[in-house]
């Protein structure tokens, strides 16, 4: 009996799967290198630097190589990408900032609220209808992240706040790439994001510069940038094999990865409310990508 033939479709949405798992372990290693390092003393923003500075030269690098940095059409298309990069760079600030105080699932869980802010701010700023179902999960999601940040409790910390601007910041630059998508190369962003996080981030980082004590300390410091930039990269790959509502459940891997990368490095256990926080949200963004799929 001949061998069945091969699906090269369901070939390629696996291989778009196992890249997002990829991608988000790339992402949480820089979180959990940030966290290592800015308790080790080094600046948060000085951090900052170093993951679009060196991000920068590794996408001019490869694409140098590949013959491939691509312009920009029109002076609103540089104006939104400029938006788009500078919303990526107020999102890093936070999160590097917030990293210091707060346990590696408690940012993650937060971030990963971001697919519920897109639903809920599509409407306003894309035009998009959004019905009774997915209302319900926006509400459901805000309803867990407010579990985890605990507002009115005595274990409240300021810096969930700006773990919340991380999120919403997130979100804005999703929908901002939504709409350059098919318009803009994805390097064309990838090396205008991290031109705006050197230039922007450069005076600071050098007022405050602070160099570690190790060997290890400067690798895993200008590691950050390879890692964030291979997260990119892979994420933008990804894409290319299977579909957006395909991917999104599996991003929701990165709050596992830093609950065992936070374990091992930093001997932290999520507590019972960060966890039922977390699966209220991940359950709210299922519901979102459910309902969107069924569309």
């Amino acid at each position: 009996m001949a061998a069945p033939a091969l699906d090269i479709r369901d070939d390629r949405i696996g291989l778009g799967i196992l890249m997002m798992l990829g991608t988000w372990a790339f992402f949480a290693v820089t979180d959990t290198t940030v966290k290592w390092l800015v308790l080790a003393g080094i600046p948060a923003l000085q951090l900052a630097f170093l993951r679009y500075a060196v991000s920068l030269a590794v996408s001019v690098g490869v694409g140098l190589a590949r013959g491939s940095v691509a312009g920009l059409h029109s002076r609103g298309d540089m104006m939104l990408v400029v938006v788009r990069g500078s919303l990526l760079v107020m999102t890093t600030i936070l999160n590097f900032i917030a990293l210091k105080y707060l346990p590696l699932t408690v940012t993650a869980t937060i971030a990963n609220s971001s697919p519920i802010l897109v639903t809920a701010l599509a409407v306003p700023l894309l035009g998009e209808r959004v019905g009774p179902w997915r209302w319900f999960a926006v509400v459901l999601g805000f309803i867990g992240v407010v579990i985890v940040i605990r507002p009115f409790g005595a274990e409240f910390h300021w810096a969930t706040l700006l773990v919340l601007g991380n999120a919403t910041g997130l979100a804005l630059f999703s929908i901002l790439t939504r709409k350059l998508s098919g318009r803009i190369a994805t390097q064309t962003m990838q090396v205008a994001a991290g031109a705006v996080g050197t230039v922007v981030l450069a005076p600071f980082a050098l007022a405050a510069w602070t160099s570690p004590d190790t060997a290890l300390g400067w690798c895993l410091m200008f590691g950050i940038g390879v890692s964030a930039w291979a997260g990119h990269e892979i994420f933008s790959r990804a894409h290319a094999h299977a579909e957006a509502g395909v991917l999104m459940p599996f991003s929701y891997v990165f709050i596992l990865y830093v609950t065992i990368a936070g374990f091992i490095v930093f001997g932290t256990v999520p507590d019972m409310p960060t966890l039922v926080g977390a699966s209220i949200i991940i359950a709210s963004g299922l519901l979102i990508w459910w309902r969107e799929r069924r569309r």
